[in-house]
Order: structure tokens, then sequence, then C-alpha cells
């Protein structure tokens, strides 16, 4: 069995310790591992980290320069880069635990899914506010709607490369800057008739730097999401549904509102909602078409 582990990159000195911690992991029975790094800068500025790596890892890596500054371009040539049954994404600023890998490729054996997703759990910070740390925040998990996992993300995920549902399957570029190519690769590969599967014990840990550690950071990429699930509800739908979804989604962002507004006494109710309305005011706006926010490219092309 041969799986590849892919490692998007973009400026981040904290590779080092992401593929440190992949040189731990537990290596599934009868696997081979190699390790794909997608440096997504202009320079092929992680290649000497890289390089000095070698020596010290235990598996084969491969180096791969795409430039510049669009994830998608990134996670794509792993994608072309990949000659494995399984291919798994981890970002550049988390640290995998040691079962991380053999936690996916059990789900996916037991599950039969085509993607397994595993847990991100946030690490934050001193500095980080109380409500922050008290309601966790930045960690990520799956979503289920009506039993099942309809989307995913890239942070933590296994694919099996060989199932129809993801064999030949790309990320859009148009959306490598704005962020959600992962929510949209998930979702098409869901509506093909891929299964995707969680498995819990997978973790792996991403700290919370403090420029991420704030309500306005946290605000802007709920908003984006929102964009992105506005867009994949308005592509989905036909244009009858179009004045019911935007009815229902402003419902629920002056809902969220309210709630805010109740619940002052208690931060992590109170941002919890906040960010819930400002999530669903995306969904408004990405019903209507306009252009997702772009957040990749300037400070780093894989934060979560």
């Amino acid at each position: 069995m041969r799986i590849d582990i892919a490692v998007c990159t973009f400026r981040r000195p904290e590779v080092v310790q992401t593929l440190r911690s992949l040189a731990a992991i537990t290596v599934p029975d009868r696997a081979v591992i190699r390790i794909i790094v997608a440096d997504n800068d202009v320079e092929p500025t992680a290649k000497p980290q890289v390089e000095a790596l070698r020596p010290e890892m235990p598996f084969e890596i491969t180096y791969v320069h795409c430039p510049a500054s669009n994830i998608s371009l990134a996670r794509n040539a792993c994608l072309d880069s990949s000659t494995g049954d399984f291919l798994a994404f981890i970002d550049d600023d988390e640290t995998a635990s040691k079962e991380w890998l053999a936690a996916l490729v059990e789900a996916a054996r037991t599950s039969g899914a085509e993607a397994v997703l595993g847990p991100v759990r946030a690490a934050y910070g001193t500095s980080a506010p109380a409500w922050m740390r008290r309601g966790d925040f930045h960690s990520t998990k799956p979503v289920w709607v009506g039993g099942e996992i309809r989307t995913g993300y890239t942070c933590n995920v296994l694919l099996n490369l060989g199932a129809p549902a993801v064999a030949g399957r790309r990320f859009k570029l148009a959306l490598g800057k704005s962020g959600g190519e992962d929510t949209d690769f998930f979702a098409a590969m869901h509506d093909a008739g891929g299964a995707i599967a969680f498995a819990p014990g997978a973790w792996v840990h991403e700290p919370v730097p403090e420029k991420r550690a704030s309500f306005s950071w946290l605000a802007k990429r709920r908003f984006r999401s929102g964009q992105t699930h506005g867009r994949l509800l308005s592509e989905k739908s036909n244009r009858s549904r179009q004045p019911w979804n935007l009815a229902l989604a402003s419902a629920k962002s002056a809902y969220c509102s309210l709630a805010t507004l109740l619940f002052l006494p208690s931060p992590v109710h109170r941002y919890r909602f906040a960010l819930r309305a400002i999530m669903h005011a995306g969904v408004v706006s990405g019903l209507l078409g306009h252009k997702e926010l772009e957040q990749y490219g300037a400070t780093g092309v894989t934060s979560q």
C-alpha cells in the first residue's frame, strides 16, 4: 500500500516542525510512505529547509515548486505528483500525532469511504482571549447533515485516489486565493457518490498565532465560509429556489444577531452567535454572486 502525504507550504518556517512530526508517525501495516512538499511561493523558499531535513527523515521526500500564492495550484500539484493508492493532506503549521495516519487508514479500511477526515486540535497561547480559549473557536471537526458528512477540508484528510469520485478531480484555481476550494472539492466529490468518513483518533495539532486570535480574523473567515456555502447552494438550486434561499439565510442571520444581544452577559455564547450571524450574512453574499474575500497569498496560503 503506497501512501503519499502532501504538505502545501508558503513562507512558513513551521513546516520544519510539521515534517519532523511526520517522521515520528506510526506507519500502517504494509505501507510505503512518501512525502510531497508543494512550495507555493514565487521563489523556492522552502527548498533549503526540505533539503536540510532529508538526512533525518525516514521517508522519501518529493519537493515541488508550484508558484504562486494560489492554494489550489499547490493542492493540484500534490495530486498530480502523487503515485500512491492514498493521499493525505496536512497543513504546514500543524503537527501530526503519532497515530494520525494509522487512524485515517483504519477508518478508510473499515468504512470504505472515499475520503476520511480527522480532527484538528487548536493550541492557544496565553495572549488569546479567555472566551476564545473556553469556546475553542479554532479547532476543526466535520459537520454532519442528515446523518452524513457532505463536505470536508484539507487540513487533515486521507483520499482514496483510485475511487471513481476522486480520480481525476482537482481543486478550482478560481478559488485558490479566496479559500473555499476544499469545501467545493469535497462537496463535488460527495455529489458524485463519494462517501466521507471521520476518524476521531486521527488528531493533528495546530498552534493559534496571535494574529489569528481575534474576533476580526474569525469573522472574516466565517463570512468567507458562508460565501462559499451560498455559492454552492446557488449552483445546486434552480432559480425558483433563489428567493427562498435568500430569505432563509437572511432570517438565520437576523435570528443569530438577536441571540447575540440576548447573550451579552456570556462571552462564549455571544461571540458564537455573532459569528453565526456573520456566516449566514456570507451565505446571502454568496447567493447574490458577490466576489469571495481573498485570504491567501500575502501571509500564508494554508491558514486554518
